[in-house]
């Protein structure tokens, strides 16, 4: 396209103008949101994938790479990235890190004037074979009718969750903090109802910002809000307790974070960690759209949001993807924006715009949407990241295309400059 399109949100005057942008290409593997921070004068970004996993086998795809500019720090070829010093893996029924993890946030101390005191929000996946249940301390998923998984009939689905990492050298060595959020075994959706060869339940896909004392994490979230059980499961019920949702965590207890969470249980910050919560309501969508529960493989939901607070407009903006059918398919991307900047008033983090379309492929599978900050002499200046943007900012987001077996193939990229303003400005 030339013309630039324009979206309406459906928020006051604000709209989406999206104007194609020579092709930015990525060279290090990613699977998840893109976290960036400025470390000092560079901007540092930290995608990929480290430890244990059953199914895709063990990853050391988790780094790190830099650049004067955000151009420059996103062109780095895979010769340039660093594999930060990561806490290693430890056996089933030994305390410590199980699983994979992958950095999908990441939270800068400001009381840091260097910029090298991150936290880095994970998630992180595990099957029964990593984590094993306990029934001392209710940890750990039973064997028990579990679902196939993304590779077919032949292999078995994750549990994700959400941890916090920390780090002093501005990501060049992580020390594990322990879990934020995660859903126990028994609200895990089993066979034979689930068919989504995705996850019976779980949270992910983190993205946080800080606001006031707290920082508030938005996340997928997908188990069922009781303990299930496949007599008495109601499609309905389950469709009602997933979707996109929101925890927050005070900014003192991000070294040790674990129970500290509260999730949104429809009134108040008042839901425990590992305890179901209640979805944004505005971002569900409607059952006569096609909308419905996660298990299904065939009902639509958002996840995978991205959050950043938009300078210009004074309004937080989310970008998201959605689900079409199993094995997490969907070709579309999404955008909702938030008036209220005090997320911690009253029901403020709730208040978000229904969803509109900002990018259609048919299909291909689009994943892991985000705005990063472009090289104006503003956003420079301003050291903007992920998190804190302008009235423009690039969009990257993975695209999936291709015969599955034959040729398929994934491509992170950006083909699009964002821009959010107001309808009749120039």
């Amino acid at each position: 396209m030339t013309d630039p399109i324009t979206i309406a949100t459906g928020v006051q005057d604000i709209v989406v103008r999206l104007r194609a942008a020579d092709r930015r290409t990525f060279d290090w593997f990613i699977d998840c949101n893109m976290a960036t921070a400025w470390v000092g004068d560079r901007f540092r970004i930290f995608p990929g994938k480290y430890g244990e996993d059953p199914l895709w086998g063990a990853a050391s795809e988790l780094g790190y790479a830099d650049g004067a500019t955000v151009a420059e720090a996103f062109a780095q070829p895979s010769s340039a990235f660093t594999r930060p010093v990561m806490p290693p893996n430890v056996p089933p029924g030994t305390a410590g890190l199980h699983g994979a993890v992958w950095f999908e946030s990441i939270y800068q101390d400001p009381a840091d004037p260097s910029g090298r005191t991150l936290y880095a929000l994970y998630h992180n996946e595990n099957y029964p074979e990593t984590l094993p249940f306990d029934p001392a301390t209710g940890e750990g998923y039973r064997d028990e009718a579990w679902p196939p998984g993304l590779g077919g009939d032949d292999t078995v689905q994750a549990v994700p969750r959400i941890g916090i990492m920390h780090s002093t050298d501005g990501g060049e060595r992580w020390q594990d903090r322990g879990l934020l959020l995660e859903d126990r075994d028994e609200r895990m959706i089993r066979l034979p109802v689930n068919r989504n060869y995705c996850f019976p339940g779980g949270v992910g896909d983190p993205s946080a910002v800080a606001d006031g004392e707290f920082l508030y994490v938005f996340f997928g979230e997908y188990a069922y809000p009781t303990a299930w059980d496949a007599a008495t499961w109601d499609r309905d019920v389950e469709a009602a307790a997933q979707c996109i949702s929101v925890a927050r965590v005070p900014l003192a207890a991000l070294d040790a974070p674990t129970g500290a969470a509260r999730r949104w249980d429809g009134r108040a910050f008042a839901a425990p960690w590992d305890g179901p919560g209640a979805p944004i309501a505005s971002l569900r969508i409607p059952r006569e759209e096609g909308g419905g529960a996660v298990s299904q493989g065939d009902e639509l939901y958002h996840w995978g949001p991205s959050v950043s607070w938009n300078e210009d407009l004074q309004v937080w903006v989310m970008v998201m993807g959605r689900v079409d059918g199993p094995f997490w398919a969907g070709d579309s991307l999404y955008l909702s924006i938030n008036p209220h900047r005090e997320l911690g008033e009253g029901d403020a983090s709730q208040r978000w715009s229904t969803p509109v379309r900002i990018i259609h492929r048919p299909g291909h599978k689009l994943w892991y949407p985000s705005l990063q900050p472009t090289d104006s002499p503003v956003d420079l200046a301003a050291k903007r990241t992920s998190l804190r943007l302008g009235r423009e900012a690039r969009l990257w987001f993975k695209d999936g295309f291709g015969i599955e077996g034959v040729d398929y193939q994934h491509i992170y990229i950006s083909d699009f400059v964002l821009e959010l303003g107001r309808e009749g400005d120039a």
